[in-house]
C-alpha cells in the first residue's frame, strides 16, 4: 500500500522548496533592479521566473526567445554571480522559453478567432492589393547591411532583426530615440527584409501623420469600414513617428482598436517615436499601456566610435575616400544627429568633386561653419546643472545626490525642467545624469515646476534668467 503520509510530506517539502526558490530569486531580481535601473528591470529582469534548482543548475523561464537570448548574453553571468554570493554556487544557468498566454485587454474577452469579426477571408483576398497600396515607399538605401551598430543602438537593431526573422520577436516593438538617430532607417530595413524573405506577408509602413490623414479622409468620405478592413488585414503594421497622434483623440481611438485587433490575431506591430510611451503627453492611458506592453528599445545618442564607423562605412558604400583626420574631425564635432553627420560628409564630397581639391581639416572647418556653430551651441545637461547650481548657491554634487531637502530638491527640479526644455535627451537619459534617477522622477520634477510657474512669478522669472544664461 502507498504511504499517504510520506507522499503528502514529500509534496509539502517540494512545495516549500519551490516557494523558497521563488522567494530567493525575487531577492536576486530586486538586487538586479537596483544595479541596472528601472528600464532594464522592466524589459528584461521582471519577466524572468525561477522554475527549478537541480544538481547546482538554476533553471529560469522567460516568455520569448528574444528575451532568452538577450538575458543569456547580457545578464546570465551577473545572475549567477549574485546567486553564488547569497545562496551558494550555481554550476550553470539554464534559461528556457515558457510563453504565457497573453492577457485580454481591459474590459474585453480573449479573442478566439484569427480573423476579426467583420472580415471574411474572401474580402481579405480581394483587399490584398489595397493593403499593399497603403504603405509608403521604402528607401532601398536603408538596409540592415549598412546600419552600423554600437552600444547606443545594439538592442534596437537586434530587436528589429528578430521582427524581420519572424520568430521570437517582441510584439509590439517600440523604437524610441531622438531626431536623426536611425529609427526610420531601422523601420525601412525591417520592412524590406520581411518583403524579401517572406513576399506573401502583407507589410504596411507609413508615418503616423499619413495614418491620421487616411483616417480623416475615410471619415469624410464615409468609408471607415473599408479603412478598418484594409488596416486590420495586414501581417505587419509599422507606424513611424507615432508622437504625431498625441492630442488627436479620434485618431488615437482608431489606432487603439486597430492595435488590439492585430495583436489579437497574432500580427506584428512596430512603432517609433522620439519619446517612450511613459514620456508622451496627450496620449490616452489605454494606448500608452498597449504601446509599452512589448519591448521599448531606446536608441541613444551616438558615441564617437560609432560616428567614425558610420562615416567610414558611408565612404566605402560610395566608393569614396576622405583623409582619416577629416573623418575623425567630423566624428568629434558633429554629435547630435547621424543625419547631420552624413549631410556634412556629402557636402565635403560634393565640394571635392566641384573644386577638384583634397579636403583637409582646415577646409572642412571653413565649409561646415554653420553646422559646427550649431553643434557648438548645443546645450548639455551638465551645462544646465552647473548654471542652476551657481544660481541657487548649491553644490554641483547636489544635482546627483539623494538629498531631498527643499533648498536642494527645488533647484534640482528646475535643472530637470530646463534639461527637458533645452536638450534633445530623453527622460531616461536625463535621469541617468541626475544620479541614476528613474524617468518617472524626472516627469514629476518637470510637472512640478510647470505647476509652480503658473502661480509663482518669481520662479518663472528665475527660469527665464537661467535660460538666457545657459543659451547665451
Amino acid at each position: 500500500m502507498f504511504d499517504n503520509g510520506n507522499t503528502a510530506a514529500a509534496a509539502a517539502a517540494e512545495s516549500s522548496a519551490v516557494s523558497t526558490l521563488k522567494l530567493r530569486f525575487e531577492q536576486v531580481k530586486s538586487l538586479l533592479q537596483k544595479e541596472f535601473g528601472e528600464t532594464v528591470y522592466r524589459s528584461w529582469i521582471l519577466p524572468i521566473e525561477a522554475t527549478g534548482l537541480s544538481n547546482g543548475a538554476l533553471e529560469l523561464s522567460v516568455p520569448t526567445r528574444f528575451i532568452r537570448d538577450w538575458v543569456k548574453s547580457h545578464y546570465a553571468d551577473r545572475i549567477r554571480s549574485i546567486w553564488r554570493q547569497h545562496f551558494g554556487a550555481a554550476s550553470r544557468i539554464d534559461i528556457v522559453v515558457a510563453a504565457k498566454k497573453p492577457a485580454a485587454p481591459e474590459g474585453r474577452e480573449p479573442v478566439q478567432h484569427t480573423i476579426a469579426p467583420y472580415e471574411r477571408p474572401s474580402v481579405a483576398n480581394e483587399n490584398a492589393a489595397a493593403v499593399e497600396n497603403l504603405s509608403s515607399p521604402l528607401d532601398p538605401r536603408y538596409t540592415f547591411q549598412n546600419y552600423i551598430t554600437g552600444p547606443s543602438n545594439e538592442l534596437a537593431c537586434a530587436a528589429a532583426k528578430r521582427v524581420a526573422d519572424g520568430e521570437g520577436a517582441p510584439n509590439p516593438l517600440f523604437l524610441q530615440g531622438g531626431v536623426g538617430l536611425g529609427k526610420t532607417h531601422l523601420m525601412h530595413a525591417t520592412a524590406q527584409a520581411i518583403r524579401a524573405r517572406q513576399p506573401n506577408r502583407k507589410v504596411v509602413y507609413l508615418s503616423a501623420e499619413k495614418f491620421m490623414y487616411q483616417f480623416v479622409r475615410a471619415l469624410r468620405t464615409k468609408e471607415t469600414m473599408s479603412f478598418k478592413e484594409h488596416f486590420r488585414n495586414v501581417d505587419v503594421l509599422m507606424i513611424d513617428d507615432v508622437q504625431f497622434i498625441c492630442g488627436k483623440e479620434s485618431t488615437q481611438e482608431e489606432f487603439f482598436h486597430t492595435f488590439n485587433a492585430l495583436i489579437d490575431q497574432g500580427k506584428q506591430i512596430v512603432v517609433s517615436a522620439d519619446q517612450s510611451p511613459a514620456e508622451m503627453d496627450g496620449i490616452g492611458e489605454r494606448l500608452r499601456s498597449r504601446l509599452g506592453m512589448g519591448l521599448v528599445a531606446t536608441i541613444n545618442p551616438t558615441t564617437y566610435e560609432l560616428r567614425l564607423a558610420i562615416l567610414q562605412s558611408k565612404c566605402q558604400l560610395l566608393n569614396r575616400a576622405l583623409p582619416q583626420d577629416v573623418l575623425e574631425f567630423l566624428a568629434s564635432k558633429i554629435s547630435a544627429s547621424v543625419r547631420e553627420l552624413e549631410g556634412a560628409l556629402n557636402r565635403l564630397l560634393a565640394h571635392a568633386d566641384l573644386a577638384g581639391r583634397i579636403i583637409t581639416v582646415e577646409s572642412a572647418t571653413d565649409l561646415l561653419q554653420d553646422l559646427l556653430r550649431a553643434n557648438d551651441r548645443r546645450v548639455t545637461v551638465e551645462d544646465i546643472q552647473r548654471k542652476v547650481a551657481e544660481h541657487y548657491n548649491i553644490r554641483l554634487s547636489d544635482m546627483h545626490s539623494p538629498r531631498r531637502a527643499r533648498p536642494v530638491a527645488r533647484p534640482r527640479q528646475v535643472a530637470m525642467y530646463l534639461s527637458k526644455q533645452l536638450t534633445e535627451h530623453s527622460l531616461p537619459e536625463i535621469g541617468r545624469k541626475f544620479g541614476g534617477r528613474d524617468h518617472t522622477t524626472i516627469i514629476h520634477g518637470v510637472r512640478k515646476i510647470e505647476e509652480l510657474c503658473a502661480a509663482d512669478q518669481a520662479l518663472k522669472d528665475d527660469i527665464e534668467t537661467l535660460k538666457r544664461a545657459i543659451c547665451g
